[in-house]
């Protein structure tokens, strides 16, 4: 970054590099290496050898750690700038200088340890890993608990603003009869859930942890939401047919049938009989599978190469923007200034999580653990939802989805929206799942 962004910083160089200089020698023989930063959150004592137990939990990250970041952030050794003309060789440096400026000048992050430690958060150990949570139970007797789970680059940040319309939807323009009873877990491996220290923990493992975790809060019945990895793992919690689990809802559907499926991955046409949703959704996916898809093929193939996010909060924040074409167009113009459904603390909140938590490698171990193929049909046979907005990866024709969900309870084409759509527009989504799940009730 130029001097002009952060005044202070020439000359604090240049005393670093005298500095530098004169202790290299010995600075190398006493080199050490810290350890993962994830000294952040306080969970009380499970009280003795239960490690069921469910444990309140708070967020508080030491001052020294805060500064650490605004050093680094400071420090970035920023490449050229990219020599297109737009984003297509990745996240532009105007962006990530933008973003750096205001991560140091503006952002605060005891704003959003103050949004957290002022909700209901847990942890409980299952399976052999630490669970956190968070748990907002409705004043309204009757409400139906729902588990949300959050995918990559996501987090609990996602579904803080839909906690509200869901616990209290009276206060958000619905009635008392929709209230939700609400559950939204860290993924094992992120955020304040723990890091697991074996293989295994794919999607249809972590279902099975969900499942536990519901049964212990005590819920005989329920319904369950997620996108991306959350649509992964909610559709493995239908296929195990919990009796508690009375249909989910999501809004990353797997309805790719296997024709389309084969098209795309042999790089052929589009089949001539596709209608226009269709033909647009497939055009939809065959830009992301040529031109998006490789940040997944990294983290599914080499996760643990990924020292470099670990260390630059900068490579981390990069990384994790340029998930999918709009949300990364999304996220620029929020930093040029722009009027959208996420703000530029909004990001940096996510992901400030993920660095004071350490979790950059560990969540996408996800991605190496997974052996689902993700688009597919998984053949749920219990009731399903699904919202499609148009500018997630691919937007689900209700043709495929018909097909991939024999109990098809609610279809529904959002005008406006994207991968992140709790995040974006969290009145509508809410909306969706008050209708979705009406039925259900």
């Amino acid at each position: 970054m130029a001097d002009d962004i952060f005044p202070e910083t020439a000359s604090r160089r240049r005393f670093i590099g005298v500095a530098a200089s004169a202790a290299v020698a010995g600075s190398l023989s006493r080199l050490a290496f810290a350890e993962p930063n994830r000294s952040i959150i306080d969970a009380s004592p499970s009280g003795g050898a239960d490690k069921s137990a469910i444990r309140p939990l708070r967020v508080h990250a030491p001052e020294s750690k805060v500064m650490d970041l605004k050093r680094r952030i400071k420090a970035t050794r920023w490449p050229e700038r990219e020599t297109a003309k737009d984003a297509s060789q990745g996240v532009q440096l105007a962006t990530m200088q933008k973003l750096a400026r205001c991560w140091v000048t503006d952002y605060n992050w005891r704003d959003v340890e103050a949004r957290l430690n002022s909700l209901p958060q847990f942890v409980t150990e299952i399976d052999g890993v630490d669970i956190h949570f968070i748990h907002v139970r409705s004043k309204n007797a009757n409400a139906l608990p729902v588990i949300i789970t959050h995918g990559w680059p996501g987090s609990i940040i996602e579904q803080l603003k839909i906690i509200g319309p869901l616990t209290n939807p009276t206060a958000y323009g619905g009635t008392a009869s929709d209230a939700f009873d609400v559950v939204i877990p860290s993924l094992p491996g992120y955020g304040f859930s723990g890091k697991p220290t074996e293989e295994g923990w794919d999607p249809v493992r972590i279902a099975r942890a969900w499942v536990v975790l519901m049964q212990r809060l005590g819920y005989t019945r329920y319904v369950a939401q997620g996108g991306d990895w959350g649509n992964a793992v909610t559709e493995q919690m239908a296929l195990l047919t919990p009796p508690e689990l009375l249909g989910i809802h999501t809004n990353m559907p797997a309805t790719v049938p296997d024709d389309i499926a084969r098209a795309l991955k042999f790089g052929e046409p589009a089949p001539a009989s596709l209608s226009a949703d269709e033909k647009h959704a497939f055009d939809q996916l065959d830009y992301f599978y040529k031109h998006g898809l490789g940040y997944a093929l990294e983290m599914a193939n080499r996760p643990q190469t990924l020292y470099g996010i670990e260390d630059s909060p900068l490579g981390l924040a990069a990384w994790m923007i340029d998930h999918d074409a709009a949300s990364q167009a999304l996220i620029a113009r929020v930093f040029d200034g722009q009027s959208e459904g996420i703000t530029r603390n909004d990001v940096l909140d996510n992901v400030t999580l993920y660095w004071f938590t350490g979790t950059a490698i560990s969540s996408a171990r996800l991605y190496e653990e997974n052996k689902l193929n993700f688009f597919a049909p998984k053949h749920v046979a219990i009731p399903v939802a699904v919202s499609v907005f148009p500018d997630e990866i691919y937007a689900a024709p209700q043709s495929w989805t018909a097909k991939a969900y024999p109990q098809l309870i609610h279809y529904n084409r959002l005008p406006k929206g994207g991968h992140f759509a709790a995040w974006e527009q969290p009145q509508v989504f809410s909306e969706e799942l008050r209708v979705s799940f009406r039925s259900l009730r």
